[in-house]
């Protein structure tokens, strides 16, 4: 099963058994002062500036969060997604959950947007779903419902269940919904990590569509968190997780050393040449 987003220019396509796509989350103020302050104030320097970043370093999809308490997202999200537009080319996520902000952006993005997120709450369903099929955007669907966000595989599975049946009712298509598997932190309950995996692995046969996760969340409060990221990354990839939400810079090289290790890198060539960009930026400048 396929997903594909695009931009103007560039189509990126989520599927099984093809590279692991990178959605950018850089762009988003969630703890982030000087972020927070420019959106605040309207200054889209420091976007322009991670969305150049996050292509540079190899990110699919950005991820575009405008959530400022306070903020009018209805006015500030189409504006910082036209100013990302014009100055890369890769497809973008729009990321909020209020309605009014989604649709105004979804009006002026030009291409077929991924959407994060709707999620198994009635509101949510009834709100998102909606504009999904009117602009012909795909979606992330986050695996919590009006109870709160599950902490077993089970509910997370029947909640994918809900939100993919919820879909296809108003003819929105299955492989236009990514679900994301909740990845909670490990240093809260240390069960976390295998109900994410046990998810993702159910959710891929039950139901066959795509999934994705903030890959980050899950070392959250822990020491030496790029190491947990590192090894958690390598066991979602391979049980079963097409996309990943995540500092593209950081992980990049983990997620192509993986992609190779599974046979989604012929030759090589993808791994070898971000190897040797590495080492040209590390030479000392004459």
């Amino acid at each position: 099963m396929e997903t594909r987003v695009s931009s103007v220019s560039k189509e990126v396509i989520i599927g099984e058994g093809l590279p692991t796509v990178l959605i950018g989350e850089r762009i988003n103020p969630t703890g982030k002062k000087r972020l927070s302050r420019a959106i605040e104030t309207g200054d889209m320097e420091i976007v322009r500036k991670e969305a150049l970043e996050q292509a540079a370093a190899g990110a699919n999809i950005l991820d575009v969060n405008v959530g400022v308490p306070g903020i009018d997202q209805k006015t500030m999200l189409p504006r910082v997604v036209q100013e990302v537009m014009e100055i890369v080319d890769v497809p973008l996520c729009i990321d909020t959950d209020d309605i009014a902000a989604l649709e105004a952006a979804l009006k002026v993005y030009k291409g077929k947007a991924l959407v994060n997120s709707v999620s198994g709450e009635e509101r949510s369903l009834a709100g998102v779903l909606p504009l999904i099929k009117d602009y012909g955007a795909a979606v992330i669907g986050l695996v919590q419902d009006d109870e709160g966000a599950p902490t077993d595989s089970d509910r997370r599975v029947a909640i994918a269940h809900r939100i993919i049946e919820r879909a296809e009712s108003i003819n929105i298509p299955r492989e236009d919904v990514i679900i994301d598997c909740l990845a909670f932190a490990i240093g809260a309950d240390t069960k976390s990590g295998p109900v994410v995996l046990d998810s993702i692995r159910r959710i891929k046969e039950e139901l066959g569509v795509n999934t994705t996760m903030g890959a980050s969340n899950v070392s959250f409060g822990m020491p030496d968190r790029d190491l947990i990221n590192s090894a958690f990354i390598a066991m979602v990839i391979a049980t079963g997780a097409t996309s990943l939400i995540v500092d593209v810079a950081k992980v990049r090289p983990i997620v192509l050393a993986v992609d190779l290790m599974l046979g989604r890198d012929p030759y090589a060539r993808r791994y070898t040449q971000a190897y040797r960009e590495r080492q040209k930026l590390s030479q000392p400048k004459n």
